[in-house]
């Protein structure tokens, strides 16, 4: 297969493990992996095949059930955003002991510069600590490729592996060739079952024969084609570079690099090729995007006295995204003349839709609070953490998936009255439904909003799974059926949504309320695409 397609570096990475044989995905939407899976839904061989592509409740679901996938011998694919490896963390980093049957990759994309995120946390960490290999493309040809590579991978070395995004790569279009559609592979179980079961005994022996794959994986990074040597010139300075960044270091010198670069997209780190380029050079550049995770070890490993400049010598900055410019003064190149601030398109802050549903909780619940001495409510993460600006400034904490209810628990405990927990449909069914448990046991004086607008929201509209079920869920986790309550988050119906809240603020005990009414801009599209059949 000769055609080529023009894709987003997360299109061209779902293309790449459809045809490297592909039997599953399983993900929690999340910016900037969301697209992945959404490719893969829509692809008609993928449709034809009838690949498992449905969203699941959480990353930790996700990576157990690929996990399940490949025990049975069959290729899955995990793709989360980088702080959802801290909700699979459990499976992922215990994965590396059951090992793989059928090829596992696990995409983490990580997001330089919280463009949509809490932190800028670097996800080749968790490849390092967990003792699993880890890639990173730097083309979208490269996002290709490495699909069908890492799936052979996986399954020649019998491990997991760590797929590496980053923002640009995963949002930024590239040409991309097609190769050869592989088949799915068989049911086939596996030879060594005893590693399957994590008992200590088991675990105790088989965490030594992965020291010593960890060992042969950094043979196979020796090797890798995707980690590269160039020669240079000019050996005053020698530059390693990672994924994204090597286009930056490699854009400065349009005529080609006077300096040796080594190129790392496969990790562990090739320790022999550092050692080469820094025996040859004067000093090194590392440019990496990301947090200082090469720079760290080639400081460690080496031990010389030469220069290793990056992001912890101050020549590159420690945080946000790099970029040429930063690049080339890290390089002593002369900086670009600096176009002016475009004044056609001027920075805009955020806000919720207009005849967004959460729009109406929340004038209802400041209304509410006004007559109360000390209100806190307690945030989470989706469209409705906008609510923290203005005009609403209706949320006191935001910190993780599910913290809301958590979080206003805890005030509960302290004797914080009221104490409102703020959590979307989605986010409920992700993490909110374990802390409202405890609540329950111990029937907290709180109030928990559940505002469902019945789709998952901030990454573009994506099922929700709790949709029609959040009532059934609330009670059936043991909530008094009298307390959980629910109305639609309609304009007109303010004075209504009002007094319910006060009627559960008052009630001193647990009480869930569920405002309801579809995202706005998922109504639309339904509302069109009904439109459309009505026509035929």
């Amino acid at each position: 297969m000769n055609s080529k397609r023009l894709l987003l570096g997360d299109e061209a990475l779902a293309l790449g493990a459809i045809n490297a044989g592909l039997s599953g995905v399983y993900a929690y939407p999340g910016t900037p992996s969301t697209e992945i899976t959404e490719f893969i839904q829509l692809n008609p061989l993928a449709r034809e095949r009838k690949l498992h592509s449905h969203w699941s409740a959480n990353e930790k679901t996700a990576m157990e059930e690929a996990l399940g996938m490949s025990f049975c011998g069959k290729r899955a694919l995990v793709c989360m955003k980088h702080v959802g490896m801290n909700v699979a963390a459990d499976g992922f980093v215990n994965s590396a002991f059951t090992g793989a049957n059928g090829g596992l990759v696990v995409v983490a994309a990580d997001d330089p510069s919280m463009h949509s995120s809490q932190n800028e946390q670097d996800s080749r960490y968790y490849g390092q600590f967990a003792f699993i290999p880890t890639f990173e493309p730097s083309s979208q040809q490269e996002a290709y490729d490495m699909m069908g590579y890492a799936f052979d991978f996986s399954e020649r070395m019998g491990l997991p592996v760590l797929m590496r995004m980053v923002t640009r790569m995963a949002h930024s279009r590239g040409v991309v060739a097609e190769g050869e559609v592989r088949a799915e592979n068989p049911l086939k179980y596996p030879e060594k079952t005893r590693q399957w079961v994590l008992m200590p005994g088991n675990s105790k022996v088989r965490y030594k024969e992965l020291l010593k794959d960890w060992d042969k994986c950094e043979q196979e990074s020796e090797n890798s084609p995707y980690n590269t040597l160039s020669e240079g010139t000019d050996k005053s300075m020698g530059i390693i570079a990672n994924g994204i960044a090597y286009n930056y270091v490699m854009e400065c010198f349009p005529e080609g690099c006077p300096f040796p670069v080594l190129k790392i997209s496969q990790y562990p780190l090739p320790t022999g090729k550092i050692k080469k380029l820094v025996d040859e050079c004067d000093s090194i550049l590392v440019v990496e995007e990301g947090q200082p995770f090469i720079e760290e070890r080639v400081k460690g490993m080496l031990g010389t006295p030469k220069p290793i400049r990056g992001k912890l010598s101050g020549d590159l900055p420690r945080t946000g995204e790099l970029n040429p410019d930063s690049v080339r003064e890290a390089l002593g190149l002369p900086a670009l003349p600096k176009q002016g601030a475009s004044q056609v398109v001027m920075p805009r802050p955020p806000a919720l839709c207009q005849g967004c549903s959460h729009r109406d909780v929340y004038a209802a619940l400041n209304d509410v609070l006004k007559e109360y001495e000390n209100p806190k409510v307690f945030g989470d993460i989706g469209c409705y953490t906008l609510g923290w600006l203005s005009p609403f400034n209706a949320i006191d904490t935001v910190v993780d998936m599910g913290a809301s209810i958590s979080m206003a628990k805890g005030a509960a405990d302290a004797g914080q009255h009221p104490s409102v927990a703020i959590i979307g449909d989605s986010t409920f069914t992700h993490s909110g439904m374990t802390p409202l448990l405890d609540a329950i046991n111990e029937n907290n004086n709180m109030v928990a909003i559940i505002s469902d607008n019945l789709t998952t929201g901030m990454t573009g509209g994506q099922d929700s799974q709790g949709t029609g079920k959040l009532e059934d869920i609330c009670i059936g986790l043991g909530a008094d059926p009298k307390h959980v309550r629910t109305i639609d988050a309609l304009p007109k119906l303010h004075s209504e949504l009002m007094d319910l809240m006060r009627e559960e603020i008052e009630y001193p005990g647990l009480s869930v309320i569920i405002c309801r009414r579809e995202c706005i801009q998922t109504a639309r599209r339904h509302a069109a695409a009904k439109a459309k059949e009505a026509k035929k």
